[in-house]
């Protein structure tokens, strides 16, 4: 099997998905991958011992989220993505999208400020907890997580990535790559952080915010795929000649990735609206049974004010 001059294999069988899954064990998001879910599996076991419930839906998430980042980034899918546009879509619209939703989803930030010493040893030192804290509220956290922010970073992630020189140099080498998509991860992480609402953070927007949010960003990636499937030329050199083992012509592989990238948009959208919209209905009855419980302590006084209000007003009507 031959290589490129970037180290990745340039002599490759026809893609199918069997091929493409197939392990291949990228070290440094293997690694990344084994060491998140071994923090994740030790705060899980922290609270455990000490007799506190964590849910079993939010491990669930945060595993599956991981295990989205494994199948795209450890695989053969690590491989064709180098050469085909289609399956690099593939890659980066799983891991910008659909993995930092799936992890956000696991509450890792609320477990850790649950599970880390509050203290730490000799006086005057700040805990694992009260640092996590200071750095949650710190400003550079408002800065990166506040809208004003993410959304720009989030589309300006596509365009001056793809429509420059600069995805090119990337994708020219495996540090580049891994640099590329450790990017995109983390960029997915930041704009829906907040907008997800399961950690806390910094700011704290209400569910119409987060959803005026979401619509904000998305859009883009569907122009973006649009624009993928209109071209009339490749429109990077990376995938202008993709290997002659894979029989794949490179203006249709471009319009293919365009497809995935306009039709895997509406993915995540669906994910977190109804995340957004069962968090907005827990809410309300949480603070239902707050106004129950409250009601049932003063014997419902604010009721009683309202109605000796109302009739106040029908006595002065009448006089």
């Amino acid at each position: 099997m031959d290589h490129g001059g970037h180290g990745m294999p340039m002599d490759l069988p026809p893609f199918t998905l069997g091929r493409a899954l197939e392990f291949s064990g990228d070290p440094v998001f293997l690694s990344g991958c084994l060491l998140a879910l071994g923090l994740y599996g030790w705060g899980v076991v922290r609270l455990w011992r000490r007799g506190d419930h964590w849910p079993a839906g939010r491990i669930a998430a945060f595993v599956l989220g991981v295990l989205t980042v494994a199948s795209v980034m450890c695989t053969a899918m690590n491989d064709y993505g180098m050469v085909m546009f289609s399956v690099h879509m593939v890659q980066h619209m799983v891991i910008s999208m659909l993995s930092p939703i799936l992890l956000l989803l696991g509450a890792p930030v609320t477990l850790a400020l649950r599970a880390l010493p509050a203290t730490a040893r000799g006086r005057g030192r700040k805990g694992p907890r009260e640092l996590l804290v200071v750095f949650l509220h710190s400003r550079y956290m408002r800065v990166v997580t506040h809208p004003a922010f993410t959304i720009p970073l989030f589309i300006a992630s596509l365009y001056a990535v793809y429509f420059s020189p600069l995805f090119d140099f990337l994708m020219g080498s495996r540090l580049g790559h891994i640099a590329m998509m450790t990017h995109f991860l983390a960029v997915g992480l930041v704009f829906f952080w907040p907008i997800m609402g399961v950690d806390p953070g910094p700011h704290r927007p209400s569910h119409i915010m987060r959803m005026l949010e979401l619509f904000a960003g998305m859009p883009f990636h569907a122009f973006f795929g649009i624009a993928l499937m209109m071209g009339t030329e490749p429109m990077v050199t990376t995938f202008l000649h993709p290997p002659a083992s894979l029989g794949v012509d490179p203006l249709q592989d471009q319009s293919a990735a365009g497809g995935i990238a306009w039709a895997f948009s509406e993915i995540p959208s669906v994910i977190v609206l109804v995340a957004l919209l069962f968090q907005w209905y827990t809410s309300d009855q949480r603070q239902a049974r707050r106004s129950d419980r409250a009601a049932d302590r003063d014997g419902d006084a604010d009721l009683v004010a309202y109605n000796a209000y109302l009739a106040s007003l029908d006595t002065r009507g009448r006089g």
